[in-house]
């Protein structure tokens, strides 16, 4: 067997008609090369954003030269691979063009051997300028494309949008919460290879019927032969070996082998059971010698979204092995605004909190880019289901032939890339596209298509039916077969009428619920807009005073400055913030304690709004909220920041989405309710014990009763009048404490105000840090002597607290213990901490 491999890494590059070479860092991003050479400033810092559009307007080129023996030349096929090219390219092997690029989103492959020789070769990447490319093909279009997250005026465009043209990352030309950074460069891996003999190109192991008494299976074998020749194909898998005879035909051609697995060792999500992995491993062989080999591990799953009409609409619900999953989980976006910046770590430690944080999905939405194959296998390793978006997102985009096929190669190429992996749920075509535009409703969407004549109506509606409803729904049951496919997120049903259209209220379908933010509603509203699966709602905070001091100087602390703003991409976000900090919390006392109460306010909004979900089970069979993560370091609705630091709402998740849970509402301002909610598999026989307690923490009155908790359930286990509860205490001036126990073990417990924050006067309580006896410093108690609410733990190292922002009663300490964030194999690392404070919301506010 000969073959060869040689992965490109040492490159250099240049703006296209500059003299000098300067180093890069392949894969990488000509931002990040320009920073490491020192010619621009940090792009996150202050306004250096504003200063740094100049980047996209040039054309750049990268050179890299290899020195090739004569081995090279005796190869029947040497071919040179981009796994990613960003975005318009032209790429020339010893003055020579080899290939064009314009897809950001696939590989690039070609066969250059009569193009090499021996010795040295120089391989030239010369990268066209987005904005030169697609302004052009605006003007040509004569009307514009809506694109309203397209931040055109900071690039110096006016109201020129041309981000739909590209098949580039939509986030790259802003959002409304991310920086505007057109990036360019040899984004993945480049690679040149040569061989001889058969290889194998791709493997996919399709899951036909898996039940938990056996597995049947297909293995779809790609094979690139140089000539017509005998073969065999042997693969491996948990102790079973099949061997299948192929005669080979000159070029690509698929062999398929079925293979069944007795008593499969089924892959389950996070909280249903262990995501257990299979390996299997493919060769190749002719005359009895090896020509190669394959790897792929999976998941053994059945994977179905379950859409069963009833009598209040249609269930939107994910079905795992036959059990039903009530969905819990986040909104991802890039992790970086240069996308090569985002190290293996970053990627455990984004997976890690979210199954810290008891969630079982992702949502990878579609403004992004396809992850990198580290965040999917990670998701596969620790049983984080992923809903999937292809990359379109709250745009209409050009149907020309050019641009549709381009679409037809990214999609049949992504579906491949990311089919092996068990995490993979559900395939959605985009983000908000059909409720945006609202095509069979004048009155519905976001005034998009009132600003057009009816043909351009119509030429964009038919490219969007094109896209969303033919090329992708055909590229996923073609390659994932299995595994569902949305057309766009929310959805009704593709009805082809008004009845297609999302809305907050509707009783089947997916719903993203902007009323709380974008449409000022209060928080209480989320107890009354449930749908039946909430896949987008949020609230913004500010990151921790650390994260802010990153980007901004002491000079610039103040809402409305220019750096404030400029790190706030939703316009009047952070007057928005203020003003339902006004109706829910007392005021602060300066800037800095603005930081940490908006991230009290956020993590409430979210516990109102997840509480309600799960109480609304079965109705409502899912919860991601918007977003789990940031690009930079930004006042955002995300529950960890751009530096991976967790929120109050990251912590908040944690409990919110516990399989346990209690919550308390009150009804129309009378009646109390207790909720307890259970996504455990089997029946719960346990203790629900009240306790009313005035903030001395004195108990004012006492109840407990039994609760028999239904597997995989829902209900009301307490009901009382709240004047009856509270017996002439001051509303203002009590708290009431439910705990949930079994075999005298505390599984949930939750405190429920009478009155909002703001209306309640605290005392300035007197915290007191105690090391657990015995614990090495692994664990201490935090105790008060009056009620201490928000109570925020910080320590010098990076790392999470069992426990944070949370409330204290006097006589109820709480036992805590810090994790440092781990590296390389490691989650999270037990440790003592160093420099540990602790400070509560009487600290942050404003003295009456």
């Amino acid at each position: 067997m000969t073959q060869q491999r040689l992965d490109l890494t040492n490159w250099e590059f240049r703006a296209s008609g500059d003299e000098a070479w300067l180093p890069a860092v392949v894969p990488g991003t000509v931002h990040t090369d320009l920073l490491r050479s020192g010619l621009i400033p940090q792009p996150f810092y202050g306004k250096n954003e504003h200063e740094l559009q100049w980047i996209d307007k040039k054309d750049w080129e990268y050179r890299t030269v290899l020195k090739l023996d004569e081995g090279w030349q005796n190869l029947n096929v040497t071919e040179l691979t981009f796994a990613g090219l960003d975005t318009y390219a032209d790429v020339f092997v010893n003055n020579v063009h080899a290939l064009s690029a314009d897809n950001m989103f696939v590989a690039w492959t070609v066969n250059i051997k009569n193009l090499l020789r021996t010795g040295d070769n120089e391989i030239l990447v010369k990268f066209r300028s987005v904005v030169s490319e697609d302004l052009p093909k605006l003007e040509q279009l004569g009307y514009d494309l809506p694109a309203p997250n397209d931040q055109s005026e900071l690039g110096g465009l006016e109201e020129k949008r041309i981000s739909v043209f590209a098949r580039k990352a939509p986030y790259h030309y802003g959002w409304d919460w991310g920086p505007r950074f057109l990036t360019s460069g040899i984004w993945r891996e480049a690679v040149l290879t040569g061989r001889n003999a058969a290889a194998i190109a791709d493997v996919y192991i399709r899951q036909d019927v898996i039940k938990k008494e056996e597995a049947r299976l297909t293995a779809i074998v790609e094979v690139d032969a140089p000539e017509v020749g005998e073969g065999t194909l042997r693969i491996t898998a948990d102790g079973q070996e099949w061997t299948q005879e192929v005669a080979l035909a000159a070029g690509k051609q698929t062999v398929e082998l079925e293979l069944v697995i007795n008593h499969p060792r089924l892959w389950w999500c996070n909280g249903l059971g262990v995501p257990e992995l299979t390996s299997f491993q493919v060769k190749l062989l002719q005359k009895g010698t090896v020509q190669d080999t394959a790897g792929v591990t999976t998941g053994l799953r059945e994977i179905k979204l379950i859409r069963k009409p009833d009598a209040k609409g249609a269930s939107f619900q994910f079905e795992l092995n036959g059990v039903p999953v009530f969905a819990k989980g986040a909104n991802h976006i890039p992790n970086d605004s240069f996308i090569t910046e985002v190290t293996g770590d970053r990627y455990r430690h984004e997976i890690a909190s979210a199954v810290e944080s008891n969630m079982n999905m992702l949502r990878v939405w579609g403004g992004g880019f396809y992850e990198e194959k580290e965040f999917y296998r990670l998701c596969d390793e620790y049983g984080l289901l992923v809903w999937q978006d292809f990359m379109f997102a709250c745009s209409m985009y050009p149907g020309d032939e050019a641009f549709l096929e381009s679409v037809r190669k990214e999609a049949e190429y992504n579906v491949k890339r990311l089919r092996n992996h068990p995490c993979i749920a559900l395939w959605c075509g985009n983000n908000e596209i059909d409720s945006a535009w609202a095509h069979f409703e004048e009155n519905m969407g976001w005034g998009w298509k009132e600003k057009l004549s009816s043909e351009i109506r119509d030429t964009l509606w038919a490219a969007y039916e094109e896209i969303f409803h033919r090329i992708l729904p055909e590229a996923v049951a073609a390659c994932h077969p299995g595994v569902d496919y949305w057309p766009s997120s929310p959805l009704r049903e593709r009805t082809n009428n008004i009845d297609q259209h999302s809305t907050r209220v509707t009783g089947e379908g997916d719903i993203h619920y902007w009323g709380v933010w974008h449409g000022i509603e209060p928080f209480e509203n989320y107890n009354v807009k449930v749908g039946r699966f909430m896949s987008e709602y949020g609230f913004q905070s500010f990151p921790e005073l650390k994260s802010v001091l990153s980007y901004a100087e002491e000079a610039d602390m103040e809402l409305e400055s220019e750096v404030m703003l400029a790190h706030q991409k939703n316009g009047r976000g952070n007057l928005l913030i203020k003003e339902y900090m006004d109706i829910y919390l007392p005021e602060p006392k300066d800037f800095r304690s603005f930081l940490y109460m908006s991230q009290l306010l956020q993590a409430e909004a979210m516990r109102v709004a997840i509480e309600s979900h799960r109480r609304n089970k079965p109705y409502c069979m899912g919860t991601l909220y918007w977003q789990m993560n940031d690009c930079w370091p930004v006042a955002s609705w995300a529950g960890m920041d751009y530096y991976g630091r967790w929120k109050a709402l990251q912590y908040t998740a944690r409990k919110s989405f516990k399989d346990i849970l209690l919550s308390i509402e009150e009804m129309d301002g009378v009646n109390l309710q207790v909720h307890a909610v259970s996504d455990q598999r089997e029946t719960l026989a346990s203790e629900l014990v009240l306790r009313l307690h005035d903030f001395s923490g004195s108990v004012l009155k006492e109840w407990n009763q039994p609760v028999q908790l239904a597997a995989d359930s829902a209900a009301v286990v307490f009901t009382v009048p709240a004047a009856e509860l509270l017996e002439g205490n001051d509303p203002k001036q009590v708290v009431l404490v439910a705990s949930l126990l079994a075999e005298g073990s505390l599984l949930e417990q939750k405190e429920h105000y009478f009155a909002a924050a703001k209306e309640i006067k605290l005392s300035q309580p007197a915290l007191t840090v105690a090391e657990v006896p015995g614990s090495g410093g692994l664990s201490f108690t935090v105790s008060s002597d009056v009620l201490a609410r928000g109570v925020y733990l910080t320590a010098e190292e990076e790392g999470i607290f069992s426990d944070n922002f949370f409330d204290l009663l006097p006589g109820e300490p709480k036992t805590v213990q810090f994790s440092l964030r781990g590296s390389g194999d490691q989650d999270f690392v037990p440790a003592a901490p160093t420099g540990l404070e602790v400070r509560s919301m009487a600290d942050y506010v404003k003295e009456a």
